[in-house]
């Protein structure tokens, strides 16, 4: 399913930063920017929302910790069972430097598939650029068409012209 987008494209960033201000206010919706580096203080521009990956972590740490604990539990308690030094064979506190180890293994291979597979970052995918100088000096808006209507591409076009876009096109990816 392909989209359009209008795109446009300046040289620096405060003009981007300005340009985006004014759409703001002019109540666009903005799709995303793109950037050779990152913008200090663009985030309020876009509708960037509060990530989950944090909640995705804590999920796969605690399933590393119980992964740990019945692994250790069954092992020492019930299958291989051993008496050194007198000790309990479930000795708890013998078991947090690896239960720590195999919680911080899983929350960190759990959060790099996760973003992997939301971000959809695939081996061999493609990449579809909006424009091909966006990697080197351009920083280019990118506002989806569905989201505007038809007249006022007009008017969104001329706002961003005022506000140092040095090109306005369409494209669709």
């Amino acid at each position: 399913m392909k989209k359009r987008f209008l795109l446009g494209k300046f040289w620096n960033p405060d003009d981007t930063l300005s340009a985006l201000g004014k759409l703001r206010e002019e109540g666009v919706w903005i799709h995303d920017v793109y950037s050779p580096f990152p913008i200090h203080g663009i985030e309020p521009y876009l509708n960037i929302k509060r990530t989950r990956l944090t909640i995705a972590a804590f999920i796969y740490g605690c399933m590393g910790a119980l992964t740990a604990l019945l692994l250790m539990g069954s092992i020492y308690g019930f299958i291989w069972p051993m008496d050194i030094g007198g000790k309990p064979s479930l000795a708890w506190p013998d078991f947090v430097p690896i239960t720590f180890e195999l919680t911080v293994l899983f929350s960190a291979h759990g959060m790099v598939l996760t973003f992997l597979i939301v971000g959809q970052y695939w081996p061999g995918k493609k990449v579809q650029l909006m424009d091909e100088r966006q990697c080197d000096d351009v920083f280019v808006v990118a506002i989806d068409k569905e989201k505007i209507a038809p007249e006022d591409e007009g008017r969104i076009s001329q706002l961003m012209n005022e506000h140092g876009a040095f090109e306005i096109s369409e494209k669709e990816v």
